[in-house]
């Protein structure tokens, strides 16, 4: 009884009614059409990734899963093919109004999958088509709220934008959109030239900033340079103050000793002499030598000479 079954459900395979059964995803048209399954649908193999929806009598009855399915001949019939892998939609080309008034043409491509067979099946007459129309009308309305230069600038948020704005309309459609990608934006020639002007005067403005900033950089190092020179040209000039005044002061002490010396070893006239010829020379210095307590003295030992021989 098994052989006989399997025999007439295999002869029934081969058999094909070519009566149009929808399929919604696969290609690109709106509505396709594929040869129906066998007469005799006892034994179904459903591929992977499909999701096959069954009527009984008119009605749903259930999904079946991929691998091996027995039907009741019949009574139960295939009624939609679904296809579970991520489709690809491309979105026509249309216009739209920017916030700055500007018409632009522009096209997307949309990636979505079904997540529910049933809603999908019976929710919607022709999903890729309501999804394509939502696309559309979405995008009309995302790039109304934008002006032309931020529709360039934030294209991502532009397209997250959409997408979230799809998902709330297609949950009854049991279709879930993972992404919408722009693909092209076409701006008016005029329009587009005058974009080409801004970016050119841009590019001058950065160059005369550029220009500007290298040779204010060029003065500071050249106000740098000489603020160095007159610093190394005061230094060089104090330690020469410095190192004269030390041998002023070497010569000084060395005079001063002398007149010690001549006071002690040579007294009488040489004596005064030598203290008269200091004491021009201190005079000659204005007082500054920096030995006026040693002067002092010599004077004041000279007088004791000169009373208490």
């Amino acid at each position: 009884m098994l052989r006989t079954l399997v025999c007439r459900a295999g002869s029934g395979l081969l058999k094909h009614s070519w009566q149009p059964v929808p399929v919604l995803w696969g290609s690109r048209a709106p509505q396709r059409w594929a040869s129906s399954l066998p007469v005799n649908t006892v034994v179904l193999f459903v591929p992977q990734q499909e999701a096959w929806v069954v009527e009984r009598m008119g009605r749903f009855h259930r999904i079946l899963e991929p691998g091996l399915n027995f039907l009741i001949p019949i009574l139960d019939r295939v009624k939609y093919v679904q296809s579970l892998k991520e489709i690809v939609i491309d979105v026509p080309e249309q216009s739209a109004v920017s916030l700055d008034n500007v018409t632009l043409q522009i096209d997307g491509v949309l990636y979505l999958r079904i997540l529910d067979p049933f809603k999908a099946s019976y929710g919607v007459e022709d999903p890729e088509y309501a999804v394509t129309q939502l696309a559309q009308t979405t995008m009309r309305s995302e790039l109304g709220k934008l002006t032309l230069d931020k529709v360039f600038r934030e294209r991502e948020s532009l397209n997250s934008n959409i997408v979230h704005s799809i998902n709330q309309a297609s949950d009854e459609w049991g279709i879930r959109c993972l992404r919408y990608e722009i693909k092209d934006i076409h701006v008016p020639p005029r329009v587009k030239e005058s974009m080409q002007m801004q970016v050119e005067a841009e590019r001058k403005k950065r160059a005369t900033v550029l220009e500007s900033e290298g040779a204010r950089e060029a003065a500071i190092n050249v106000a740098e340079g000489c603020k160095q020179a007159q610093i190394l040209a005061s230094e060089g000039e104090k330690a020469e103050q410095i190192n004269r005044a030390a041998e002023w002061k070497c010569c000084s002490i060395f005079n001063c000793g002398r007149t010690v010396r001549l006071c002690f070893l040579q007294p009488g006239q040489g004596v005064q002499h030598h203290l008269t010829a200091l004491q021009h020379r201190r005079h000659q210095q204005h007082g500054h030598s920096g030995h006026d307590d040693l002067w002092e003295f010599i004077e004041d030992t000279e007088h004791s000479r000169q009373h208490n021989p």
